[in-house]
């Protein structure tokens, strides 16, 4: 299949209509505008991006509308492009079969294929992308790249990351203008930002939200900051388990101020009473952290341009940079009284 095919496919047929041709239907009450929930008995699938994303919160799957139809389906891509392409009367080009180059690097591992990436630096369209599309301070960013956590991904995306606990890359999340994922074969396992034997442990669901936390709280001294990919794998559980089993370990719920981000933080909750550490939920007064963090940027430089901050919903409470500590009150923060509405 060409190129071209595929990005037409993939504009023109949204994750919606796969999901009501395959019997799934909207579950309103859980769902909000940047995120639609659909279920089909069991199963759920929630929407993103105006229709182009999703992902399975009951496993690691995600994607774009041809992975949609091979996560239903069981199919493979080809066979998935087919089917998306049978709901618009698509006609597909077939190319001929090429044999791969020697030099791809479809056979190195993770972490030869981590290393074979540059780091982002000033300048770089990743860089930018994270600097001044998701206002990630330079600080921060040189801050990762000194613990080589960023790579430069293909068509100005970030590689960000994921390791085990021993240190070695398994996977990184994906992330860019036009894009989300995660490594094709790779194993979410924990993005990681701060020193290994931090006994805070702030858990986000993606590694731009756990820079945008560290950005908002300074970052704060003795505190991991972690992203699990927007995943729960069995590898993520046992990594979370071990660091919340050292003494006087402390487990920050850290995730979306939305339905699945409460869902985490129960999982979290659960995991830190089995480990028996101490547990916290910590909301973002936005959606996310990083919506959090562009919009605190953003009336700052209306501050000092001697502007007035533009209007927004309120949130729950403030963040005031010059308090590093962002912990509610009381470590079992976490209950429904406290969960944002949409």
């Amino acid at each position: 299949m060409k190129r071209e095919d595929i990005e037409a496919l993939r504009e023109r047929v949204s994750c919606v209509a796969v999901l009501e041709h395959a019997g799934f239907a909207i579950d309103a009450k859980e769902s909000t505008q940047r995120a639609v929930k659909f279920r089909r008995g069991a199963e759920i699938i929630i929407v993103t991006h105006e229709g182009r994303g999703w992902f399975d919160p009951l496993s690691d799957a995600k994607g774009d509308v041809f992975g949609l139809v091979e996560h239903l389906d069981h199919v493979g891509f080809l066979e998935g492009a087919g089917r998306v392409a049978g709901l618009v009367g698509f006609a597909i080009t077939m190319p001929q079969w090429q044999a791969p180059r020697p030099d791809q690097d479809c056979d190195l591992s993770f972490p030869d294929r981590w290393q074979a990436r540059r780091r982002p630096w000033p300048g770089s369209s990743t860089w930018a992308y994270l600097n001044s599309e998701r206002f990630l301070p330079a600080p921060l960013l040189r801050a990762a790249i000194r613990q080589d956590r960023l790579r430069e991904g293909p068509y100005g995306s970030m590689w960000a990351a994921h390791t085990d606990n021993a240190g070695i890359v398994t996977g990184w999340e994906a992330r860019g203008p036009e894009y989300r994922g995660f490594a094709a074969g790779g194993t979410k396992v924990l993005f990681r930002l701060g020193p290994d034997t931090a006994l805070r442990l702030a858990v986000t669901e993606a590694a731009i939200d756990a820079m945008s936390l560290a950005a908002i709280e300074g970052p704060r001294d003795g505190t991991l900051y972690l992203s699990t990919g927007g995943g729960w794998s069995p590898s993520t559980e046992a990594a979370l388990r071990q660091m919340a089993s050292r003494p006087e370990a402390l487990l920050v719920a850290a995730t979306d101020a939305n339905p699945q981000g409460e869902m985490f933080a129960e999982r979290l909750r659960a995991l830190a009473e089995e480990a028996g550490c101490d547990w916290s939920r910590l909301r973002p007064p936005e959606e996310d952290w990083n919506e959090t963090l562009k919009i605190r940027e953003r009336e700052k430089g209306e501050r000092k341009k001697g502007g007035v901050p533009h209007s927004r919903r309120p949130g729950q409470g403030k963040l005031r940079p010059a308090e590093p500590a962002l912990d509610p009150a009381g470590r079992d923060a976490g209950g429904p009284e406290g969960v944002m509405k949409d």
